[in-house]
């Protein structure tokens, strides 16, 4: 009984209840996200080595464009925001935006900041504000914990409900084989897994930030209007996707607009 209440203890200290930012919803995540940070980074380094990056410089640096662009306005975004509550998190980031050669149309952001955008995501952007559609979804999700949360439920249910660090020391296979399950390594980094929960708030999280950083966010419509068609007609229910439906994120898309245009500061 005694080893119990203590390992419930270790439970309670390591893994805490925040809000996310600006949606305000309630999760339950790691303390520090800095021991997810040194796995990301050795991961992230991993997958660099064995994908090339383009050679193409002028879409390498438009995505270094958009991604610093959106990295600085949600900086001092939080500096201020809530009285500096969620400041420290995003100052400790070590942001790194690139790009690599592959046609598939994606692009993700683990926490700590590391970005990669695919070339096969460019020619369905189209132009820069709509590459910061992508890119503030995807920054959105490392932003508002995503994957910390889907780990820590991971190592909760695997029965691994410790300090991080004495989890990675511990046992570091299964430590590592969770990450990799709860972040999509496992599948070559080709789609993190997230819920459709997480999906929604990085969507309306995105759409803030886009504005934050001088984009349009009337812009997500036009662009996942053009992903809508480029899906066809045939898709999966919604209630057995992760992702919400073409129809349903635009209709979401809409009405989070009037909030999103009043953190919109049109670039000079």
């Amino acid at each position: 009984m005694k080893k119990l209440f203590f390992a419930l203890a270790v439970i309670s200290i390591a893994i805490s209840c925040t809000k996310v930012p600006i949606t305000g919803r309630k999760q339950s995540t790691w303390e520090s996200e800095t021991e997810l940070a040194k796995l990301s980074e050795t991961e992230y380094r991993k997958f660099l080595a064995e994908h090339p990056l383009t050679t193409n410089s002028q879409q390498s640096a438009l995505v270094k464009k958009v991604g610093g662009n959106i990295a600085i306005a949600i900086t001092d975004f939080f500096k201020t925001y809530q009285d500096g509550k969620y400041n420290q998190q995003i100052a400790n980031y070590s942001w790194e935006f690139n790009t690599v050669e592959d046609a598939t149309a994606n692009a993700w952001c683990m926490p700590g900041g590391k970005v990669v955008v695919y070339t096969g995501l460019l020619p369905i952007t189209q132009n820069e504000a709509s590459l910061a559609v992508v890119m503030g979804h995807e920054i959105a999700h490392a932003v508002a914990k995503h994957g910390n949360e889907r780990m820590t439920q991971q190592m909760k249910a695997n029965g691994i409900g410790t300090v991080l660090s004495v989890a990675i020391s511990g046992s570091p296979a299964a430590t590592q084989n969770i990450f990799a399950t709860a972040f999509g390594v496992a599948g070559d980094l080709t789609m993190l897994s997230y819920s459709r929960k997480h999906e929604t708030e990085a969507d309306k999280l995105g759409l803030v930030f886009m504005a934050l950083a001088g984009y349009d966010p009337n812009e997500a419509i036009a662009f996942w209007g053009r992903m809508s068609k480029m899906s066809g007609s045939v898709q999966p229910p919604q209630i057995l996707s992760t992702h919400p439906s073409d129809a349903q994120r635009i209709k979401d898309l809409q009405a989070w607009l009037p909030e999103a245009m009043t953190y919109y500061k049109k670039k000079s």
